[in-house]
């Protein structure tokens, strides 16, 4: 790896410092230059197969000149990147329309939580063997089977300026494992995600997919039709980024493509959905791509619809009293922001056990994938299921079936009357965009719509 690269806060600062020394005040300006490194170990065949490093540095460059705005970025950190960086975006600039929802810089304001607060030395200078170690005990613990799947680990460093004032540094560290166990037609997945290396546990995770691995053996197939379900984590987690990003999306409000109705109990009672970086429980970046500072926002409480996800543009649309709520992101001139460190939680928890007990007859879902919306404005979303679904009878996980395909609004499952339980085995898992992780709970449902088989 280059040893000239800057890496630590003061340097990356530096060169913030100089993009904007390099403007002249001959425009408004926004600059973050970010150093992140990620280590990805990847394995199949119960073998590690690959090991990929790689370490940057980014510089992005917003500018705004006479109310026409343009973005730019550059891997460089030399004087003359810099420069051709700086001129690029103010050519850009000159020949955009004027910016009519442009609502200034971020002002100066302080981070809600310290810089390093996400931050784990242990974690950002992992390497090969740490990741093997998790990769080996995932494995052996399949006891045979076979497994796939990766452990990978990230650091990342960032300083914003802007020519209004604000500063804020952020430093964040991540650390996941996720694979799945395989035995004859049969997958089981495990996974664990979070902020620190030393919270990894490849035994666990290889042991869950194994045990679902095995239970999933020589499934039946069963009829397209309304199931009452216990979804797991991951599937919850997998349909709150589509409930975000079409949803609590204060652009998508405004232009009326949103299903949310500010106000109204359109979820049951039992759920609240916020989101809050500033939660030790979920890692992220301290600043949103504006430089404003990200702050607790609620979305749902006890069901009702009580909050948006806003940028500078949507807040100073929305009228007085509205500011940026820390959810900006690159491109969301465009799409608008979006909240990317989801908690769904509720006041009653239960044990999954108590969840599927008071199920008479329906499924237990470990997964899904390949899902798409069909309908922004009612957010039906299709997609698959794998990785286990399992016939609940009279209280008891039974026989294993087979992968099904289902075309299911989340809003309307998750609305008044729908959820019958919430699980206490909230934990972090991947939305299904891959924008970011959530915070999520198992949830017993009265209904989920499958509509076919994974072929249909």
């Amino acid at each position: 790896m280059s040893t000239s690269l800057p890496r630590d806060d003061d340097a990356l600062g530096a060169v913030a410092d100089r993009v904007l020394e390099m403007l002249a005040g001959r425009a408004e300006a926004a600059v973050t230059v970010t150093h992140l490194s990620e280590g990805l170990t990847r394995f199949a065949n119960s073998f590690i197969h690959q090991n990929v490093g790689d370490e940057h540095v980014s510089v992005t460059f917003d500018v705004v000149l006479g109310g026409r705005s343009a973005s730019a970025s550059a891997s460089g950190t030399g004087d003359d990147a810099l420069a051709r960086l700086v001129d690029a975006a103010l050519a850009a600039a000159s020949v955009q329309p004027v910016d009519r929802d442009w609502a200034g810089l971020a002002p100066p304001a302080p981070v809600a939580f310290g810089p390093h607060d996400s931050w784990d030395p242990a974690t950002a200078t992992a390497g090969p063997a740490e990741r093997a170690d998790l990769v080996a005990a995932f494995v052996a613990a399949g006891e045979g089977l076979e497994a796939a799947g990766y452990c990978e680990t990230s650091a990342e460093r960032s300083v914003f300026a802007n020519s209004a004032g604000q500063r804020a540094v952020s430093a964040v560290t991540k650390a996941a494992i996720d694979g799945i166990q395989r035995c004859e037609g049969s997958d089981g997945v495990g996974s664990i995600l979070a902020g620190r290396l030393a919270e990894l546990d490849g035994e666990a995770a290889g042991r869950r997919a194994a045990g679902s691995a095995r239970r999933g053996e020589d499934p039946v197939e069963l009829p397209p039709g309304r199931y009452e379900v216990v979804l797991e984590p991951r599937c919850v987690a997998y349909m709150l980024d589509f409930l975000t990003v079409y949803g609590f999306n204060a652009r998508a409000v405004q232009e009326s493509r949103s299903y949310v109705r500010l106000g109204e109990r359109q979820m049951d009672r039992a759920l609240s959905i916020w989101d809050d970086v500033t939660d030790a429980r979920q890692p992220g970046p301290a600043f949103d791509a504006e430089g404003t500072p990200k702050q607790r926002t609620s979305l749902v409480q006890e069901g009702r619809s009580v909050g948006l996800a806003h940028d500078r543009r949507t807040a100073a649309k929305a009228g007085p009293g509205v500011s940026g709520s820390g959810h900006a992101v690159p491109g969301g001139a465009a799409s608008g922001p979006v909240a990317r460190n989801l908690f769904l939680d509720g006041a009653e928890r239960a044990p999954i056990e108590t969840l599927v007990g008071g199920v008479r007859r329906g499924l237990l879902v470990k997964d899904f994938w390949y899902a798409r919306v069909l309908d922004p404005k009612t957010l039906v979303v299709t997609g698959l299921t794998r990785n286990g679904v399992f016939l609940i009878e009279d209280g008891q996980v039974g026989r294993a079936v087979g992968n099904l395909r289902f075309t299911q609004s989340p809003v309307s499952a998750f609305g008044p009357g729908r959820v019958l339980g919430v699980g206490d085995d909230a934990t972090l898992a991947p939305g299904g965009l891959h924008l970011a992780w959530h915070h999520t709970p198992s949830l017993r449902l009265a209904g989920w719509n499958f509509t076919g088989n994974a072929s249909g």
